[in-house]
């Protein structure tokens, strides 16, 4: 019998700020994950392969995530899992004067 958790596909809200939104070209998607239990440190990759967009991986490098309008720390990526329902933002780095 094939693992259940394995079946499992989560939807999330991505909302894209600034150079990230430029790069793909709209403000807002759902995308749909697979697991029940999806490593925001792994939702980088998943968005460079749906957006083949030059650029797009420098700008998720450098970003920083929030979940639910609470941000991530750097350290905490690894261990913060998706689990579905989430609105998660790609918050690029502003520059400013």
């Amino acid at each position: 019998m094939a693992d259940a958790a394995n079946d499992i596909i989560i939807s999330i809200t991505v909302l894209y700020f600034a150079s990230a939104q430029t790069a793909v070209g709209v403000q807002r998607e759902r995308v749909e994950l697979p697991g029940a239990d999806f490593p925001l440190s792994n939702l980088a990759a998943v968005l460079t392969k749906r957006h083949p967009v030059r650029g797009l991986e420098e700008v998720l490098r450098a970003s920083q995530w929030s979940v639910d309008e609470e941000m991530v720390s750097p350290e905490a990526v690894q261990d913060t899992k998706l689990k579905g329902g989430e609105c998660v933002a790609v918050i690029p780095p502003v520059s400013g004067g």
